[in-house]
């Protein structure tokens, strides 16, 4: 084939003009040896008929001659050329059979626009012809013996890069365009091609000749006139048409030999095209490369041969390029996959030979081993109904291949049955002495929770397990109380193994029951896990922010934890992945929940609450002294002499900067300033790191008597050493300035560099010099030891933190006093309330604002809600009857409106505790009376004046005393909740019990009209 294009390079041989007349001998020959891919294109084509089953021969030569005619008149010599093409249609004519009509007769075709690549002479190229009118119009050209229609590249839309626009969105806006749209995005030169069959929507055409639009003739479908293009007159023995045609064959042959494709190209074009010659080289070359369609309509519309055959070239060397990566990456590949397989067939035959001689058996074999060894331990503890599961699954995973997917599923599903502690438990201790010592240990106050927590383990204790029947243990109150570090303590007095997971925003049920094992990546659920992790069956599980559970698509996890909790159920839990029964009865659970309304009912009802409701100033005190600053202090390598932070400055901190419930904040704040005091110490130059080495000298002295010393322990130690020997240390930090030091002395060990050693030895440089060049002499030794034992006394700074500077180290006070009067004034009334941070005072203020008649109205401000709205309302009632009852004579409220105002404006407030407050807030303004000094009440009031119990006792008389209040006055029914309360919480305060409001009017205002009498 090569051999064949080259001979057409170099004049092509006469024999090619010898066989010129046996032609249709030739091509019936050729026709019966034509090879696959030209048969198969023969059948889409229809066998040879291309029309009405007349046999005909078409060539893309400019004369449109046969294959033998233009190999003939390529062999008549440069003067044919030169005489122009026509001699060699009139000779090309006589050795075809004509065909009526004929190719160059086509003057007016239709346009078929080309989405992905230009058509060339002597190629096949199906086409996908999405539009029913312009496809209906060829098949009609083909029924009538006009097989031909122009074939144009469609040009890209402006604005739009070639490389990402999709063919499918290049179909779509090509074959909505029409009429002269249509024709401006195609290109002006393309080709005259044969209709050669039509299947469905499918066009399969054959290239002839080039084609250039002169006019539009029609709009729908578009039809064209055209003018026939020629190539230029050329001399075919030009030196640099047949370099560059030589180069374009030496390229062609490189790639030929690496694509078999290629090689059927040549085959099919040469039969129908024959012999090559300069303009098919060219245009060959440029078809077959896999190049930009727009690189291959330039060399379509290139009429110089020269021009054309070296823009073919630069295309073939790219294309040569690209098979020779392409021979790279294939070739790294399969060295890869051989060198994968040979290792793996290496080890396959070295399993068959160890498995021969005994020394090693087979993946199944192994695993089976590995899953009756793990259950062999337990298998007296094992349930029978567990072993029956396990020894089916492991008979299957032995007819199972290793490669299916069911075998990983088997033993995925063997390891989690295996792995499980089946019967293995801990050895409980029941010694409630040893409970209350590591609670006191772990926790400070909380009497009732440790009461509670011991009456547990005693019923345990006595029946001998810990886990009571239906008791589910819930803690519930406000974050940083400790609610999870009780649950760990309990564990920890229990000696049961503990584990954690939150339930806060779980949404799915497999997380608690397990996925299905169809599923791909199937997992256990939270319970299967934690027995796995702590390896035995009756472990303390906390089951964290149960008042948060989510619910999605996945189910309701709430329903889910009622088989979970229950212990009429557990018993028998199943998870889905293991699909066994589960005995959960012996595992103690343990709630933890900010807010127990949020618990869904059904599970709240299995559960026994063990509020928590936060630390009072005195409990606070006692962590922060006890617990969180001596850890503090230690995770800060602070010593203990290093430092003093005063009970003013604790109470301070915990009054302004931390009033929530719990001590999370707390502890926050004491880092902060012990951060805080370490960098002062840092600035100061103290280091309380051992050194990190002893100071040696060594001498080396070279040629001009220089003396290097060198030091053997750190750098930087030895410069923060030598700053703690200063005298005057200044304060860099200007937020910490006003810090107390007390100074303190203490010995340590100090390197000094040379000059130090010369000012204090009271020696010169060369006696310096004399003394390290001689360490090795006695005297040496001496000096080296006086060097090694240089002590100093050094001054360390104590750090007194106290209430004057606690600013300095965590900033301005947070919280306000809330006690905004010292002695209330008329129709201003202190109310309590209770709020995340555990609870707080506030402050009921009415004032008249216009007095007329028929003006009685109440207008309320603070942002409250709805119920605290109604609660107003009420009052206002209450008021009107309680006045009317005590002073007949009295009109204010007939007359006069009122504003009501609960400050703070921007805090939202909401509940009925306030009713009595208002009342009486009302009535001191109405009788011109101030209530009782350091009186502060809560409690629901009712249009009969009955007033109702409230929530929250604790936290209110807590803020009650933060306040200074001296008497509280509680509804009759939280007496109970009220004498719960911890001593030192009731000390010093007077707190009377109402049933009915007069009640609270006496305490009010006949106490203050007794004082104010006196």
């Amino acid at each position: 084939m090569l051999r064949a294009a080259a001979a057409a390079g170099t004049g092509f041989p006469s024999l090619l003009a010898s066989k010129r007349p046996r032609a249709a001998t030739a091509a019936a020959r050729v026709a019966m040896a034509r090879p696959p891919l030209l048969r198969a294109l023969g059948a889409l084509r229809g066998g040879h008929v291309a029309v009405r089953g007349r046999k005909a021969c078409f060539c893309s030569d400019a004369a449109a001659g046969s294959g033998s005619g233009a190999a003939s008149s390529a062999a008549e010599g440069p003067e044919a050329v030169a005489g122009g093409e026509e001699g060699e249609g009139e000779q090309a004519a006589s050795a075809i059979v004509p065909t009526n009509p004929r190719p160059e007769d086509c003057h007016t075709v239709i346009a078929l626009p080309l989405l992905h690549r230009p058509l060339f002479p002597g190629f096949y190229m199906p086409v996908s012809v999405k539009d029913p009118k312009l496809l209906k119009s060829l098949v009609a050209n083909l029924k009538r013996s006009m097989p031909y229609a122009g074939a144009f590249l469609v040009k890209n839309e402006e604005g739009t890069d070639p490389n990402t626009a999709t063919s499918s969105d290049s179909e779509k806006s090509i074959y909505d365009l029409k009429g002269k749209e249509l024709l401006n995005r195609l290109h002006d030169v393309g080709m005259l091609a044969q209709i050669t069959s039509i299947q469905g929507d499918m066009v399969v055409l054959l290239g002839h000749h080039r084609l250039r639009i002169s006019e539009m003739v029609a709009e729908d479908p578009l039809t064209v006139k055209v003018d026939h293009l020629k190539e230029k007159p050329y001399d075919k023995d030009d030196d640099v048409i047949k370099a560059t045609a030589f180069e374009v064959i030496s390229t062609l042959r490189e790639v030929l030999r690496t694509n078999s494709l290629w090689k059927d190209q040549v085959q099919t074009y040469m039969q129908h095209m024959g012999d090559f010659n300069y303009p098919r080289l060219a245009d060959f070359g440029a078809a077959v490369s896999g190049a930009n369609k727009f690189l291959c309509q330039e060399v379509l519309e290139e009429l110089d041969v020269c021009k054309r055959l070296k823009l073919t070239l630069e295309l073939v060397k790219k294309e040569l390029e690209i098979t020779k990566l392409q021979q790279s990456i294939a070739k790294a590949i399969e060295e890869k996959i051989t060198r994968e397989q040979r290792r793996y067939l290496l080890n396959e035959q070295l399993k068959a030979i160890k498995k021969e001689l005994g020394l090693e058996t087979d993946d199944k074999t192994a695993l089976s081993e590995k899953f009756r060894e793990r259950i062999e331990a337990r298998k007296d503890k094992c349930p029978p109904h567990v072993l029956q599961v396990i020894e089916e699954e492991i008979t299957k995973l032995q007819l199972l291949e290793a490669s299916s997917s069911e075998f990983s599923v088997t033993r995925n599903y063997l390891d989690w049955l295996t792995v499980l502690p089946w019967g293995d438990y801990s050895d409980e201790n029941f010694d409630v002495h040893h409970a209350q010592c590591i609670l006191d240990e772990d926790h400070y106050g909380l009497a009732d929770v440790k009461e509670r927590i011991l009456e547990f383990i005693a019923v345990g204790k006595l029946r001998g397990s810990a886990q009571g029947r239906g008791k589910i243990i819930c803690l519930s109150g406000p974050p940083g109380v400790g609610k999870t570090s009780i649950g760990r303590s309990i564990a920890r007095a229990l000696n049961r193994k503990f584990y954690r997971f939150s339930v806060g925003g779980l949404a799915d049920v497999a997380e608690i029951k397990g996925h299905r094992r169809t599923y791909v990546g199937a997992m256990p659920g939270k319970m299967v896990q934690c027995l796995k992790s702590v390896g035995t069956s009756n472990p303390l599980v906390l089951i964290d922010e149960i008042d948060k559970l989510g619910r999605g698509h996945s189910g309701d996890p709430a329903s889910a934890l009622l088989e979970l909790l229950d212990p009429e159920q557990n018993a028998n839990f199943l998870d889905h992945y293991l699909d066994v029964p589960i005995d959960l009865s012996k595992v103690l659970f343990v709630c933890t929940a900010n807010v127990i309304e949020m618990i869904p009912s059904p599970l709240l009802d299995r559960m026994e609450i063990i509020s928590i409701a936060g630390y009072i100033t005195d409990e606070k005190m006692h962590i922060a002294r006890d617990y969180l600053e001596k850890n503090i202090r230690e995770a800060s390598g602070i010593k203990l002499e290093q430092v003093e932070v005063t009970d003013d400055a604790l109470l301070a901190l915990i009054e302004n900067y931390c009033r929530e419930a719990g001590v999370r904040n707390l502890q926050k704040q004491i880092e902060k300033i012990y951060r805080k005091i370490a960098l002062t110490l840092v600035r100061h130059g103290i280091s309380n790191q051992p050194p990190g080495g002893i100071t040696t000298v060594e001498a080396s002295e070279e040629s001009n008597g220089v003396v290097t010393v060198t030091k053997a322990e750190d750098e930087n130690l030895k410069n923060s050493l030598a700053e703690d020997a200063s005298a005057d240390v200044n304060l860099a930090d200007s937020s910490i300035k006003n810090i107390d030091v007390v100074p303190l002395t203490m010995e340590s060990e100090v390197g000094h560099n040379e000059h130090s050693i010369e000012a204090s030895t009271g020696t010169s440089g060369e006696e310096t010099a004399k003394t390290v060049n001689t360490s090795s002499t006695p005297e040496g030794n001496e000096s080296t030891q006086r060097t090694m034992e240089v002590l100093v006394e050094k001054t360390v700074e104590k750090v007194v933190v106290d209430a004057s500077n606690l600013s300095d180290f965590v900033g301005k006070p947070i919280f306000q006093a809330e006690r905004i009067y010292d002695e209330t004034p008329v129709g201003v009334v202190m109310g309590l309330a209770w709020n995340a941070m555990g609870g707080s005072t506030l402050y009921i203020e009415t004032a008249k604002v216009e007095e007329n008649e028929g003006k009685g109205v109440l207008v309320v401000t603070g942002q409250l809600g709805d119920v605290m709205k109604e609660s107003a309302q009420i009052a206002h009632t209450v008021c009107r009857v309680v006045l009317l009852e005590k002073e007949p004579n009295n009109p204010f409220f007939a007359k006069s409106k009122l504003h009501l105002h609960i400050p703070a404006g921007a805090t939202p407030k909401d509940g009925p505790s306030a009713g009595c407050t208002m009342v009486t807030s009302m009535l001191s303004l109405a009788m011109g009376k101030s209530v009782k000094k350091d009186l502060a009440m809560t409690g629901e009031v009712t249009l009969t004046g009955r007033i109702l119990p409230i929530g929250g006792v604790k936290e209110k008389t807590i803020a009650a005393r933060r306040s200074g209040v001296k008497t509280i006055i509680f509804p009759s029914a939280n007496r109970r909740d009220f004498d719960e309360l911890a001593s030192n919480v009731k000390e010093g305060l007077e707190v009377h019990f109402v049933d009915k409001y007069s009640e609270i009017y006496d305490i009010a205002f006949t106490c203050d009209a007794d004082t104010q009498a006196s």
